[in-house]
């Protein structure tokens, strides 16, 4: 009996060819995406699992509360407050502190820039050690002992054995020798914590007792049964007592008053945390938010392809309407034309799901290009997946399965012989399907469009400044002399436009104004050529010049953000203390511009031309852009020559900018693709209702015909239904996708608004793919010769 059942459902879906490729298609392609999503999911919640200790591992953070009532969340610490903590709280078990940097690197005549990793001796019996050469206990025991990845090695020395090799790294402008004591096979791509170079913190140095700075990564190993809450407050209760004599002086000297409290982050909850975000020295910082998104999107997809089978079975019935009343004369019974359409519904499945495998083979390279993974199929083949697969299959083939079974499983013999099927009810059930989805379609085209916009709006933003053409080159603290001759030098050749000296990276310090007011202004560093390079423009007041000698040691430039915190009405001549040590004039006021990404409201700047807080460490060049290899040629041929040890690398302004709306990107290219397919298939079942819709209503149109009624009537009078169906979707839907919307976007400052003309756009877009899904079945069903149609009464 069931070699039978299966015997009948291959000829039956080798026999409607058409219908079975639709819903193959449907069910294949939704399994598909789900399949991708689970994998992408699956990389994020997995990330530092593989850690032994992965349940007692917490990372220091701070929450820091400024006099104003701003809130600042960091996960950054200096030196000193790990070291108190571990040696006043006993259920500290160990400790280890992360500060990432970038070493000058020289082996033999090869010098190589390096991401590298200072580190307590204490780091393999905190993080998990896979050493492939040397041992992890004493690799870390001596200050010039050092361990490197699997790729570092082979950076450096090919095939050759590492171990006892030596690499010298520039520190203070001189390379130190380090010996290679551990080789460690390479970290996970799924692993906050990544090796490449780690070196021990050098302890022989006086050490760094400041409660107030904040530059590494603290990580302790926690005993367990520990009550986290009471823990904290000792924490906070040892700060406090601790850092008495520094909070009162930074109060006096820098007007500081900012509350700090500690907090511990379970090590898990980092790579998704938005307030701790895994940074300075932690990879693969990643957004909770996505992965929910996406994980919702598998599930409707899933459900919408489910809803597809059913509307496509149930519209076909009627092509089998006799069939199922010759099987009931001749003594069928119901539950075994039940079992007959279920196991159709489960080989299709099965079918759909070998397709599916296939497909997602094909488009893994390309979704991992676009999610900025490196996923493999061999993901999917762990036993737990392997469980879940099962159960989507089980799932999917008995919802697919069920209701058009029992629907056609009901049917009367001497209704489907005679031609009297009551198909041409209300239908509700199928109406209320292809309302669900062409609303989630309504509702994720909506967020595409307002995720592009979003995105277009950080790339295309006006950021103050011109971007265009401008080099970046790091080059780490020089002496001044090196970098005039280096700048000098460019400046002979006309390629280059202008070339102005900057610190390197973001650097926070304490200003005071009016008598006492603290402004936390970013400080800058630079001369005369810094305004004009980046093309930024003065609101008042004058740029820093050599006719004005005095500005290396008096003047300063602040923008406009700072004169609005200041509440300065007139800025020039106002005095500015900074780190309440020396005191400066503001000479000239620069139009705020957008220094930073724009996830930040731009925030007050101070620029000086005092070079012994530090220059020449980050060259901005601008060159002419008529032929940009000729002047990188020419730019790292004077690099070379005026510093012959350093590796030359550089940096794009552009590039920089784009980078930073990565995950952005990433999700706009994922919501587009994913919304893309909910489309295809809904349109599949839209298909399929159309089809049961013409053939319920044949004989009614063959009447309209006899009657005289024109083909474009007809075909408007079976397209109105459909076009009823998705304004209904519309009106319930567009109202939730803009209220997630909004939701989504009010953690960006600067964000688009959700204007009408995006549900407009939307709307207008589904009506037109409706339309075209709808009318080949309507043309076909006007066209067709009403006598077929009329002939059997």
């Amino acid at each position: 009996m069931l070699k039978n059942y299966f015997k009948i459902a291959w000829r039956n879906i080798a026999k409607n060819k058409l219908y079975s490729a639709i819903n193959i298609i449907g069910l294949s392609l939704g399994i598909a995406v789900c399949l991708l999503i689970t994998l992408f999911v699956k990389d994020e919640f997995s990330f530092d699992q593989y850690q032994k200790q992965k349940n007692e591992i917490f990372r220091l953070v701070v929450d820091e509360r400024s006099s104003k009532n701003e809130s600042f969340k960091y996960g950054d610490t200096g030196l000193h407050p790990g070291n108190i903590f571990k040696k006043q709280l006993p259920e500290i078990a160990n400790m280890v502190r992360i500060k990432s940097e970038f070493f000058n690197v020289k082996y033999k005549n090869d010098v190589l820039v390096q991401e590298a990793s200072r580190v307590d001796s204490s780091f393999f019996s905190v993080f998990n050690a896979d050493f492939v050469a040397g041992s992890p206990y004493k690799s870390l025991s001596e200050p010039n002992y050092i361990v490197i990845s699997e790729n570092v090695a082979k950076r450096f020395f090919g095939n050759e054995n590492a171990i006892n090799k030596t690499l010298a790294l520039e520190i203070n402008d001189e390379f130190k020798n380090y010996i290679v004591k551990g080789v460690n096979r390479n970290s996970p791509e799924n692993s906050s914590v990544q090796i490449n170079l780690l070196i021990p913190f050098d302890y022989s140095k006086p050490q760094d007792d400041q409660w107030l700075n904040s530059y590494l990564n603290t990580f302790f190993i926690i005993k367990t049964g520990i009550n986290l809450a009471n823990f904290e407050q000792k924490m906070n209760k040892i700060y406090a007592n601790e850092a008495i004599e520094q909070l009162a002086k930074a109060k006096k000297e820098w007007n500081y008053e900012n509350k700090i409290t500690y907090k511990l982050q379970p090590f898990l909850e980092m790579h998704l945390s938005r307030d701790y975000r895994a940074q300075n020295g932690l990879k693969n910082s990643s957004n909770k938010l996505l992965s929910v998104v996406l994980g919702g999107m598998a599930l409707f997809i899933l459900l919408i392809a489910c809803i597809n089978f059913v509307n496509i079975t149930t519209a076909h019935a009627i092509q089998r309407s006799k069939e199922i009343g010759i099987r009931k004369v001749i003594g069928g019974e119901r539950k075994q034309l039940i079992y007959q359409f279920m196991g159709e519904s489960f080989i299709l499945n099965f079918i759909a799901f070998l397709l599916a495998y296939l497909w997602v083979q094909l488009a893994l390279p390309s979704f991992n290009e676009m999610a900025f993974k490196a996923l493999s199929f061999n993901y999917l083949f762990d036993y737990k997946l392997i469980s879940y697969f099962i159960g989507i299959f089980l799932l999917t083939g008995f919802l697919a399965g069920f209701y058009p079974a029992i629907i056609l499983s009901s049917l009367q013999p001497a209704d489907t012989l005679y031609g009297r099927l009551k198909f041409a009810g209300k239908n509700y059930l199928q109406k209320s399907l292809i309302v669900l989805q062409f609303g989630l379609a309504i509702f994720f085209i909506i967020l595409t469009i307002v995720q592009i916009r979003q995105v277009n709006l950080f790339t295309g933003k006006d950021l103050g400044y011109n971007d265009q053409n401008l080099l970046i080159v790091n080059n780490g603290r020089t002496n001044r002399l090196k970098g005039e001759t280096f700048i000098t030098e460019l400046k002979n050749n006309p390629i280059i436009q202008s070339v102005a000296p900057r610190n390197q990276g973001t650097w926070v310090t304490i200003s005071t104004v009016n008598n006492g007011q603290q402004i936390g202004p970013d400080m800058n560093v630079v001369d005369e050529s810094f305004i004009p390079t980046l093309g930024l423009k003065l609101v008042s007041g004058r740029n820093f010049s050599k006719d004005y000698p005095a500005d290396s040691t008096l003047s300063v430039l602040v923008n406009e953000a700072y004169v609005k915190e200041a509440n300065w009405k007139q800025p020039i001549g106002q005095a500015v203390r900074v780190m309440n040590r020396e005191n400066y004039t503001v000479v000239g006021v620069v139009k705020d511009y957008h220094f930073s990404s724009l996830y930040e409201k731009v925030r007050p700047q101070i620029f000086m031309n005092n070079m012994n807080h530090g220059s020449y460490e980050t060259f901005l060049i601008k060159i002419n852009g008529k032929n940009t290899p000729k002047a990188l040629e020419f730019i790292k041929e004077k690099y070379k020559r005026v510093f012959p040890t350093r590796p030359f690398s550089y940096d794009f302004q552009t590039a920089i900018n784009q980078k930073q709306y990565e995950k952005e990107y990433q999700m706009k290219q994922i919501i587009f693709w994913v919304a893309g397919i909910i489309i295809f298939i809904s349109c599949m079942g839209l298909f399929g209702l159309s089809v049961l819709t013409t053939e319920k209503r044949r004989k009614e149109i063959g009447i309209r015909k006899v009657l005289g009624a024109s083909l474009e009537s007809i075909v408007k009078n079976l397209s109105v239904d459909f076009l009823k169906l998705i304004l209904i979707s519309f009106s319930l839907f567009a109202p939730i996708a803009y209220i997630t919307a909004v939701k989504l976007l009010e953690d960006y400052p600067y964000r688009i608004s959700v204007s009408a003309d995006i549900f407009m756009i939307c709307f207008l877009g589904i009506i037109a793919v409706t339309f075209a899904t709808v009318s080949y079945q309507s043309l076909k069903a006007a066209m067709a010769n009403p006598v077929k149609s009329l002939k059997t009464e």
